[in-house]
């Protein structure tokens, strides 16, 4: 896949967002620099999901960037989404590649060398890996240190993105771990400008993982 789209990597989350509306935060986002968008959405049933996918599908679209759906791939195939990302006790890459269409993107969450081998060996197009940093949206992930994340992205072939808690006071120290880009959820939608948070964490993204 196009590692450039995963340099700085979006993460919906509504209470990040509060009473602002979705689509226009993420245009927001889209604006600033953003080039993928995770729609993570846990609360709602498949068909809105879905809905609310095929609109993000086409505004993704606009900006060059691309749309993965959380978890639910089925979700993710009915709205022509550009892919899905499945944790550990999600579905399995391997079962998802058997029903997925050519081009699909399955991004995969791995937290050690054997869990990004296996993802790797199972169709994964790309890891999420962390937790790196204290994340205020997933405040029980399992925190990895540099030099795990490091080990992991180096046992793979495909690119290994950088996530939990990266924001502008600390993107810096993962320079030269192994990342390709930075997931980023609170650090963009937790921001008041959204544009302008994107914006300087593309900068930002662009000084520490280009040459990773």
């Amino acid at each position: 896949m196009d590692r450039s789209k995963l340099l700085i990597y979006t993460i919906t989350d509504r209470k990040c967002i509060g009473k602002r509306d979705l689509y226009e935060s993420v245009e927001k986002a889209l604006r600033g620099g953003a080039r993928t968008v995770q729609l993570r959405e846990k609360e709602l049933n498949e068909n809105e999901l879905i809905k609310e996918a095929v609109q993000l599908k086409k505004l993704c679209e606009q900006y060059g960037a691309l749309l993965i759906i959380n978890d639910n791939y089925k979700a993710a195939l009915k709205a022509d989404a550009d892919g899905v990302h499945v944790g550990i006790e999600d579905a399995p890459v391997s079962e998802i590649r058997k029903t997925a269409p050519k081009g699909f993107i399955i991004g995969a969450t791995a937290k050690t060398v054997e869990q990004a081998q296996l993802a790797e060996a199972s169709g994964a197009d790309y890891l999420g890996v962390g937790a790196l940093f204290p994340s205020p949206t997933k405040k029980n992930a399992l925190r990895i240190t540099s030099d795990d994340f490091r080990k992991i992205a180096a046992s793979v072939n495909i690119p290994a993105v950088a996530i939990g808690g990266i924001d502008k006071d600390n993107i810096r120290s993962l320079k030269g771990i192994g990342a390709v880009g930075a997931a980023l959820v609170s650090a963009v939608f937790g921001a008041e400008d959204i544009e302008a948070a994107a914006s300087q964490m593309k900068e930002l993204c662009h000084e520490v993982f280009e040459n990773a």
